[in-house]
Parts: structure tokens; sequence; C-alpha cells
């Protein structure tokens, strides 16, 4: 099999070829990736959310724009993310700035989306609390006889956000901690690349 990172020149083409190859081996959800922000009190957090676009454009997840990461996006574009490949032994790390995508993008994402995801995504207030316990299944609910048997549009307040990654670091595991670490970082002109010690 050919490595993807020989002679590559920039990360998007072996972060694609890891994720097709993750795809055969990883038993769920190889577009998993844990999602690192910083909320203004300087203190980070993470949550794993699903990488659904990517390439040199940049990493694309969706979300709710009420979220706590949204929230702390709004703020701070600067995000961390990695994705863990534990049956291969791979991770891929990767440091940019998330904005917002457009309209349409979200549209033509959204209209992919099962139904029940659809209606599920204007029942939640997310991040909130839940008063009372049953009021998540009665906004459900709700949403249900509102749309009916129509398309059920897309809420103003559920869009994607896209990473253009500015340090992309490739980890593949090898006996005797003899791991291989390769790391891009952008440049004026492209992308820089290096090999480091593990």
């Amino acid at each position: 099999m050919n490595d993807p990172l020989q002679g590559a020149i920039e990360p998007f083409a072996p972060l694609a070829a890891w994720l097709h190859e993750a795809e055969a081996h990883e038993p769920r959800v190889p577009n998993a990736m844990q999602l690192a922000t910083v909320g203004a009190d300087s203190i980070p957090s993470l949550r794993t959310v699903l990488l659904k676009d990517h390439g040199p454009d940049g990493l694309t997840f969706y979300t709710n724009l009420g979220s706590q990461k949204a929230l702390e996006l709004r703020d701070n574009p600067a995000v961390a993310l990695l994705l863990h490949f534990k049956s291969l032994e791979r991770q891929i790390l990767a440091q940019g700035d998330a904005t917002l995508v457009e309209d349409a993008l979200a549209d033509a994402y959204w209209a992919t989306r099962p139904r029940g995801s659809q209606l599920a995504a204007w029942a939640s207030q997310q991040s909130r609390p839940i008063e009372p316990p049953g009021a998540l299944q009665q906004r459900l609910d709700e949403a249900r006889a509102r749309f009916g048997d129509q398309i059920v549009p897309r809420p103003p307040f559920w869009s994607g956000y896209r990473i253009q990654p500015h340090r992309v670091e490739f980890w593949q595991g090898r006996p005797d901690r003899l791991h291989t670490r390769i790391v891009f970082e952008r440049a004026e002109l492209g992308w820089r690349r290096e090999l480091r010690y593990p």
C-alpha cells in the first residue's frame, strides 16, 4: 500500500486518504473529531463533533449556533481538533481558525439530513437547561405538528463552521515508540513540511 504522506506537499490529500482508510477499519463513526475551543474566561472546552467535509478550503462541521462551542467561536475563532483512528494507531491534530460557512452550503447539507434529525434541531435549545424534564419531547412534538408533511427548513440558528488550518500534524504509531510525526505548517507560499521526533 502506498503511503499517502510520502512526498506530500500539503496536508489535505493525506488527510483524505487516512479518513478513507479509517472508514474501512474503525468500528464506528470514523469522522468523529474532538474540537477544542476557548471561552471568554480563558478556560478551554472540548467536545466531539462530526467532520462533514474536508479539502483545501478547510474542515467543516455543523452545529446549533446557540451552543457553547458556537458562542465561544463567535468571540474567539481559534480552535484545535483531533481525529483519532485507534485501530490504525493514527491521529491527525489540526489548529486553525473557524468561520461560518455560506448559507447555500449549510442549506445543501441540511437537505441531506434525516427528517428526524432536522426536527430534533428545531426542538433542541442546545446547551440550555431542560425544564421541565419532558420539555424536549414536547418541543419535538410541536415541531412535528408545525411542519407536518412539509419540507423542514434549516433553522436560522443552525449552520456550519469551516476550520482553515494553519498547522496539521500526522502521527503514526510504530513499534518501540519509533512513531512517525509529520507536521505541515502554512507558509507564505504553500506549506512547510517537517519530520519531527516522536
